[in-house]
């Protein structure tokens, strides 16, 4: 075994009369590089999962790119709109969607909502993933009483006291020119109910038919409020948006799912970027405690610094010993910080130990996406911040001369 390596074993596994007290403060200083550590592991996968997590739920109820009319008639020929953004590079498939606002009634409880009518196909908006679905299906399907299905949000369906199953009719007022206006009325039964912990998604929104929807709100058999597009791959979506938006004139107006909804991506972004910032200064500040730690090393090791000089141990030999004393703390703390950071995902995934108010965060519990990448750079980090810390000592250690030292004893 290297000469260097041993000593520095000895010094920091083993127990010696007389260093109780240096025990201990070398058992803090690898508590916190761990508790640095393991707090920014924790930190940076809530940060993940709170952002995946919202990104989600967004992406089920808005469209990657949007294209609408200026004008506040509707786009009547939205099939002939679809046809030409199906042909653009890059996207993946384009639906006309039509939106309205209606009156919804289960029994004698009525209220307010906003209708999205979009194809039964399975491209057609059927973007809800299971994780969103509190009951029942996303379905249109016709039940054995001749009824179209509808899924509401979790919100609409405890204003009216809706349940799965149950049958539900919209009221619309289309239109028209003079005379009365008379409603549009239609049945539906409750095939499905969403929750994404979204208040404005949920309290107000339906997903029906397009035809029925159409019907509704008096629009002809071509018409769409606006036209949704899915692109294939994300990180595209800018190339695509701008492509569309150039080959598309006025009246359309074109938009991305960042633009409609900017103030909270936004928001998200800023609670992610503030972590690593605050959690950091955890880091920097248990790396300044290793400097302590082991200047009070080398104070206590005086003599058995001497001896081993007088033996013939080089400075650059005794400097080695103190800067892998600092690596054996850091490597000690980042395994212990690690296996804190898996700990609390499992309980986290498992158990839900840190529950949220959805109101304000839009679901019940701390979500948690741990990504390799964090590991790798708080490891990369911690270490050279350590490493660096460990000079200091190292090189006052290996100044000591070995007569005086000797002398003392």
């Amino acid at each position: 075994m290297n000469f260097s390596w041993f000593i520095a074993g000895t010094f920091f596994f083993r127990k010696q009369r007389g260093t109780r007290f240096l025990s201990f403060i070398l058992l803090m200083s690898v508590a916190g590089v761990a508790l640095g550590a393991g707090g920014l592991l924790i930190s940076l996968s809530i940060a993940h999962g709170f952002k995946s997590a919202i990104y989600e739920k967004i992406y089920s109820f808005s469209p990657d790119i949007e294209v609408r009319t200026y004008l506040p008639e509707q786009l009547d020929r939205a099939d002939t709109l679809r046809t030409f953004l199906l042909a653009q590079d890059g996207v993946r498939f384009a639906e006309p969607v039509v939106t309205g606002r209606m009156m919804v009634q289960a029994g004698r409880d009525v209220d307010g909502v906003l209708v999205r009518g979009i194809s039964s196909g399975p491209l057609g908006g059927g973007r809800l993933t299971d994780d969103v679905m509190e009951e029942g299906l996303f379905t249109f399907e016709v039940n054995q009483s001749g009824l179209k299905g509808v899924v509401i949000g979790s919100g609409v369906a405890a204003s009216v006291n809706a349940r799965i199953g149950e049958r539900l009719t919209l009221f619309s007022f289309p239109a028209q020119q003079g005379g009365i206006q008379t409603p549009e009325i239609a049945q539906f039964y409750v095939s499905g109910i969403f929750h994404t912990g979204i208040e404005r998604f949920d309290d107000e929104f339906i997903f029906a038919e397009i035809g029925t929807v159409r019907k509704l709100l008096g629009k002809g058999n071509t018409a769409a409020t606006h036209v949704e597009v899915q692109v294939v791959d994300r990180a595209q979506l800018m190339h695509v948006f701008e492509s569309i938006r150039d080959d598309t004139d006025y009246p359309y107006v074109t938009e991305t799912v960042y633009m409609r909804h900017r103030n909270m991506f936004a928001w998200v972004e800023l609670q992610e970027a503030t972590v690593p910032l605050i959690i950091g200064v955890m880091i920097l500040i248990a790396a300044f405690n290793v400097i302590g730690t082991l200047l009070m090393m080398v104070l206590e090791r005086v003599r058995d610094i001497g001896m081993l000089k007088a033996m013939g141990a080089s400075n650059r030999a005794i400097e080695r010993i103190f800067l892998l004393e600092g690596f054996f703390i850091a490597t000690a703390g980042l395994l212990i910080g690690t296996g804190l950071s898996l700990l609390f995902y499992w309980l986290q995934t498992e158990f839900g130990i840190i529950p949220l108010p959805e109101e304000n965060y839009y679901m019940s519990t701390a979500p948690v996406e741990p990504h390799f990448l964090d590991f790798v750079l708080v490891f990369s980090v911690t270490m050279i911040l350590c490493l660096l810390a460990s000079w200091l000592p190292a090189r006052y250690a290996s100044n000591i001369q070995p007569v005086k030292t000797i002398a003392r004893i």
